[in-house]
């Protein structure tokens, strides 16, 4: 099943190990099992700690394989076949199980540690979803420190009833002794969050006492990235506040146009510019939402949500941007219930059913190239008299059979049952006319919207809520600079945003150089 590259490069990341690890599996007669078994003799042959234990699957879902060491208690299963975007997490869960350090920190060791009680997580998830491999990584890590944690990916497709069964209709839905914990991209940070209540409190403390910055980045996508790392390589202290480290790019599947890089994938992607960050002495604060932007005399402060301030004598705003919602009646109710906006991680779960896309665009129009191969059917909707995707998308999306375009469409409500999407109603702007569709879901490629909302009245915003810059990147806030998706700054790709990061960060340093002498001028006029 591995190919020969693949199982040599295997053998060398195996070669690390320090302990035995046992793969415990349960099979059936199934052709699934059959493929499972395949891929664990090739794994178990790339490395003597490893040992294949076959089980009987009583009470265990089936294909399925723990993995285990005798040298401590880990519970850690996955039932399906990890391959697609999982097959790192479990390349990830062998090395760890057999001893392999992880990067986590001591103290967040120590809090995973400290866990009290039982916990047993399921993960639902699809593998074609760039957003699962994070909630499984995190969790499996956290069961190899806690023993007292139980975890277990379930693949989708491989169990498919169970999925209808409990209505998951967006992934990953992770929960916790049987009960809803989260849905969507999590990582260890967010999930202790959730576990440990005090953690919130007792970061605020932390993040209250740090001295005040030189150059301080509100934001961990492209733009906020090469912005600390031009910063950092001033010598200048420099910090990063972000809500989510990698952003908007962390939702992005497929990365072809960045100069340089052929082809990757977003979550790679931004694993990349973090630890590019890492390569510099840049504070970085994950996981932090700024709530409020205020100038105090020399410094600058960001408020951020868990009530904690950090200042800054210059403040570097790349907070980025986040999908448009319709706004209307039903999406809010049916989020995560066959309401999506991510047709990669979600699309698996649609398979046979009939879906929308809202939104003609190339967001739009990918999307349903996407879906058409998976679904029954993809009916486009577009607000405008005609799409407005890159042509060559648009002869794609014509030679598929099964997908039905709908111009000069406004769709005007979800409907459902209470528990999923049922269909959607949407008004014709040519006739007037009002028409409702049957489907199963809708998944929405309508734009982007700037996380700006925390700066209205600070400083000055366009009518569309994007922070106004000039060719510096300054704003109308003297020493706070801006850049990327979520400025006035046209085209929002993420080699544009990470050329305007770099260049806000030289502004900031600039402004800093210039600064002293402003004020001894002002000083000196005054006296």
């Amino acid at each position: 099943m591995l190919d020969n590259d693949i199982q040599s490069q295997l053998r060398e990341h195996f070669a690390k190990l320090t302990r035995p690890v046992e793969i415990r599996a349960a099979f059936d007669a199934g052709e699934k099992s059959q493929e499972l078994r395949e891929l664990l003799t090739d794994i178990a042959g790339l490395s003597p700690r490893f040992s294949l234990i076959e089980e009987n699957n009583g009470g265990m879902r089936t294909p399925s394989f723990a993995l285990t060491t005798p040298e401590q208690d880990i519970h850690l299963r996955f039932s399906g076949i990890p391959m697609g975007h999982e097959f790192t997490s479990l390349v990830l869960a062998l090395l760890q199980v057999g001893g392999h350090p992880s990067k986590l920190s001591d103290e967040t060791i120590a809090q995973i540690r400290a866990l009290d009680g039982e916990y047993k997580f399921e993960t639902y998830v699809s593998l074609s979803c760039q957003n699962c491999p994070d909630v499984v990584q995190a969790l499996n890590l956290m069961a190899t420190i806690n023993p007292r944690i139980g975890v277990e990916m379930i693949e989708g497709g491989a169990f498919e009833q169970e999925v209808t069964e409990k209505q998951i209709l967006s992934v990953p839905a992770i929960f916790l002794n049987g009960a809803e914990f989260g849905q969507g991209r999590m990582g260890v940070e967010e999930i202790l969050a959730k576990l440990d209540t005090g953690a919130d409190a007792r970061e605020a403390e932390k993040l209250d006492a740090r001295a005040p910055y030189d150059v301080l980045v509100v934001g961990g996508g492209p733009a906020g990235a090469a912005a600390a790392i031009y910063a950092a390589r001033k010598g200048i202290r420099t910090g990063v506040v972000a809500e989510r480290f990698g952003g908007q790019v962390l939702d992005t599947m497929e990365i072809a146009n960045y100069i340089s890089v052929a082809h990757t994938e977003g979550p790679q992607f931004a694993a990349a510019l973090e630890e590019h960050v890492k390569d510099y002495e840049v504070d970085i604060m994950n996981r932090q939402r700024a709530d409020k932007l205020v100038a105090n005399g020399d410094l600058v402060e960001v408020k951020l949500a868990n009530g904690a301030t950090l200042k800054s004598k210059t403040i570097i705003l790349a907070t980025g941007a986040r999908w448009r919602n319709m706004n209307v009646p039903g999406e809010n109710e049916y989020r995560t219930k066959g309401v999506t906006y991510c047709p990669h991680c979600d699309g698996p779960l649609f398979k046979g059913k009939r879906v929308a896309v809202i939104g003609g665009g190339n967001s739009g129009i990918e999307a349903a190239i996407d879906l058409a191969g998976v679904v029954a059917h993809v009916t486009v909707l577009e607000f405008d008299s005609k799409l407005r995707a890159d042509e060559v998308l648009q002869r794609k999306l014509r030679s598929l059979a099964n997908v039905e375009v709908i111009v000069s469409a406004q769709t005007t409500e979800v409907l459902g049952d209470g528990n999923k999407v049922t269909g959607l109603k949407y008004t014709d702007r040519t006739s007037g006319e009002s028409h409702e569709i049957e489907l199963a879901g809708v998944f929405v490629q309508i734009g982007l919207l700037p996380n700006t909302d925390f700066l209205k009245g600070t400083l000055t915003l366009s009518p569309r809520g994007e922070i106004e810059v000039d060719a510096h990147g300054r704003t109308s806030l003297p020493g706070v600079f801006a850049a990327g998706d979520a400025t006035t700054t046209p085209f929002k790709q993420i080699v544009i945003a990470a050329g305007e990061g770099a260049k806000a960060a030289l502004s900031a340093f600039d402004y800093l150089i210039r600064a002293p002498i402003a004020v001894a001028a002002a000083e000196k006029i005054a006296a």
